[in-house]
């Protein structure tokens, strides 16, 4: 044990002469102080990699063809920049079903008119703060069963938790539904999300408040009950004032010409449809999603959301206020309660003959291999 220390140092030491040679992809970076407790000094030196194909390289070394798929690769043209790769097929498919079984809303503003956002300026206002709150404390006391909201950052939630608690919002939010929050103990997360869905499986409704790039957003479903809606506060941008983002930004735009806002767009777009994607897994499953941030109502920003959500994403979902958003929700909650369409479900499935006609047999047992190359694919 008295060692570990200098084995870390060597190990560090190690890296460092594994990727000397070439283009500079890696970064040696010096964080001051990346400590969360005011007055308290946490300096960390790191290596970063700037290079996300060193990653990818491999696989389109080894393998001849390489499909690329997720539900959120939007936009899909940075990531052939990104990934340096040339795509033979290049799609981002919408979702085939037989119901709108979700329901985008943006909400700009909250009851009283005044506009909402995560924003620097704004994050601080305490009517932002309690429009937040309001309609949190509103959507809960409509919808049934799981609620999970997403926040843009462990500090920013701690911070409109602790104000939610002085205005008694957190008092109001408990009589409908009861709280869990997420931590960065992996273990105190865990046991939260089972006695979430403890709460949701018993009836009693529950809420979940996390963060995006947390464990919640990276991996967790919230199917059926335990997810009829997601609110995503604010538009998740990464920290800019980070020394690794920065490095990483100026590769990216040195040698792949990415420019740094476009980027930080795409990352922050793609966390969002993350988070809002946790509540529809299957076919007669359904959910809302609710982008609550005036920035939303951009066309710059909404048209890099996925092709699977922007089909639901009609007009009159857009620029809500909290009243008008809750009325979107009723009647929403109305349509999906009612019994499913067993035809109509069929209709979208495909039958096992279906899938034989699609992909037939080659004479003799025999199948011909296509030609090479990557596919890159968006479909939820």
């Amino acid at each position: 044990d008295d060692f570990n220390a200098l084995t870390d140092i060597a190990d560090f030491v190690t890296l460092l002469s594994t990727y000397s040679e070439g283009v500079a992809r890696f970064a040696i970076i010096m964080e001051p102080n990346i400590s969360s407790i005011p007055g308290a000094s946490d300096p960390v030196i790191q290596l970063a990699c700037l290079d996300a194909s060193l990653a990818i390289a491999p696989l389109f070394k080894r393998f001849g063809s390489v499909v690329i798929t997720s539900g959120t690769l939007s936009p899909i043209d940075l990531y052939p920049k990104l990934l340096q790769f040339e795509p033979r097929v290049s799609e981002s498919l919408q979702m085939s079903t037989f119901r709108p079984c979700i329901r985008p809303l943006v909400v700009t503003r909250g009851s009283d008119q005044l506009a909402v956002s995560t924003k620097f300026d704004d994050r601080g206002d305490l009517g932002v703060v309690r429009n937040y709150g309001a309609m949190l404390v509103e959507l809960c006391s409509s919808i049934p069963d799981g609620v999970v909201a997403f926040f843009t950052s462990y500090s920013y939630m701690e911070s409109i938790i602790g104000e939610w608690d002085g205005m008694g919002i957190l008092r109001q939010l408990t009589k409908h539904k009861l709280v869990f929050i997420e931590t960065k103990d992996v273990v105190e997360t865990t046991l939260a999300l089972d006695n979430y869905r403890r709460a949701c499986d018993s009836g009693r409704g529950a809420v979940f408040l996390s963060v995006a790039r947390g464990k919640v957003s990276e991996g967790i479903n919230f199917d059926r009950h335990y997810g009829r809606a997601v609110i995503m506060f604010g538009v998740p941008f990464q920290y800019t004032l980070s020394h690794v983002l920065r490095a990483r930004l100026e590769y990216l735009q040195t040698h792949y010409q990415i420019r740094e806002q476009d980027f930080l767009n795409f990352d922050a777009l793609r966390q969002a449809s993350q988070c809002v994607g946790r509540v529809i897994r299957s076919k007669t499953d359904y959910g809302l999603m609710i982008f609550a941030d005036s920035r939303y109502n951009r066309h710059d920003k909404r048209s890099k959301l996925p092709k699977w959500i922007l089909q639901f994403l009609g007009d009159q979902y857009l620029n809500l206020s909290t009243d008008m958003a809750l009325q979107h929700c009723r009647h929403f909650l109305r349509l999906m309660a009612q019994p499913i369409d067993q035809a109509a479900l069929q209709s979208v499935l495909l039958t096992l003959e279906e899938v034989e006609r699609m992909n037939p047999r080659q004479e003799g047992g025999t199948e011909t291999a296509g030609e090479g190359g990557a596919m890159i694919t968006e479909v939820l």
